[in-house]
């Protein structure tokens, strides 16, 4: 049904549009009264086979929603209601910003991909720390900051520290994220001597803003890097007791797709199936490289639940999509979490976290 009607009504409306409708169905669902607590019963994980401990925590079922749909924190509670394991926010900057000039989304359903430049539009920092402070227990909630992109490459830090003083007490984890490609100068960031003193800065304005209570803290990473920056990254992420590292963010690259030029001759971040293989094979360097004293979140081109459970085999403690939703459906997590249980069930393994690899 959802397919249907994706194919006959939602593909000829602007995918901005789209998704601010969502935005506001969502927000709507989610101020009803006792609603978010029945769609919760009927949607999210139930198989407590499902459940994964990773950095402190338990979430109910190992997909997430990636960051980039819930910019300013207005939907998380109702987006977990609907079945995901986690819901990460943002990307969240210092200071609000309107992001890139519209048209800045666009559909390649030939492809099963969507190309993006918003350019984080979103409220700031401050604005997202005050709707997380009402938070309700339930949705376990990640917040994935960035730069602001007025603010100029060598005041970096001061504009991270700032989001991760003010969001660190509200987060369930906290993500820097240096990988977008639609701020510029933000990917220079991931180069290790900008990123060491930038995640010490981050730790330590977490950890004060947040006394008696460690944040869990991760890094964002391109699929754009070269493999012995990957190894640098990972190399930096043990040395400074990070605790895990998400792979990866869109790709700039445009090799292979099948839709016409005037979709792949966009400027933006290319998600969805296409980055699927480089997805894979950077989850798979990183945890050849860091073995199990890191956290991985693997994030790309996820589909199915037996994309999950590859990403699993091959080392994801967890695992995000977003592109894959819009294609899917709003009962797409519920179903991909329902597959798994019963991909898990098949198999040798009596729990999801015993699947966790690579173990053969």
């Amino acid at each position: 049904m959802y397919r249907l009607l994706f194919a006959l009504v939602i593909a000829r409306i602007p995918a901005e549009a789209v998704h601010r409708a969502t935005l506001r169905a969502l927000r709507l669902l989610q101020s009803a009264p006792g609603l978010a607590r029945l769609l919760r019963r009927l949607l999210a994980p139930r198989d407590p086979a499902l459940t994964v401990r990773a950095l402190g925590l338990e979430f109910p079922g190992p997909l997430g929603l990636a960051a980039g749909f819930d910019k300013d924190a207005e939907a998380y509670e109702a987006l977990g209601a609907f079945g995901f394991g986690h819901v990460e926010i943002g990307t969240v900057t210092g200071q609000g910003q309107p992001g890139n000039p519209a048209p800045r989304l666009f559909r390649l359903p030939a492809d099963r991909a969507i190309i993006n430049r918003m350019g984080f539009n979103n409220h700031g920092s401050q604005a997202a720390a005050a709707r997380l402070r009402a938070r309700r227990p339930g949705t376990v909630v990640g917040v994935n900051i960035g730069k602001t992109k007025a603010v100029p490459e060598e005041q970096a830090v001061g504009d991270y520290v700032a989001s991760a003083r003010r969001l660190a007490p509200y987060a369930d984890y906290l993500v820097v994220n240096v990988s977008s490609p639609n701020t510029p100068g933000l990917r220079n960031l991931q180069a290790v001597e900008q990123l060491r003193p930038l995640l010490e800065a981050v730790r330590e304005a977490a950890d004060a803003a947040s006394p008696g209570r460690r944040v869990p803290l991760l890094v964002k990473i391109a699929p754009d890097l070269a493999d012995p920056d990957i190894d640098a990254v990972a190399d930096l992420a043990l040395d400074l007791g990070l605790d895990g590292i998400i792979a990866t963010n869109t790709t700039i690259a445009r090799e292979g797709l099948r839709s016409g030029p005037e979709l792949t001759a966009q400027t933006g971040g290319l998600s969805g199936a296409p980055v699927k293989a480089r997805s894979l094979e950077v989850l798979r360097r990183l945890r050849g490289r860091v073995g199990d004293r890191l956290v991985l979140i693997s994030v790309g081109g996820v589909e199915t639940a037996d994309d999950v459970w590859e990403r699993l085999r091959a080392g994801a403690t967890l695992v995000q999509a977003y592109t894959a939703m819009i294609y899917g459906g709003p009962l797409w997590a519920h179903q991909v979490h329902r597959d798994l249980s019963r991909r898990l069930r098949g198999s040798a393994f009596r729990t999801l976290q015993d699947a966790i690899g690579p173990k053969d």
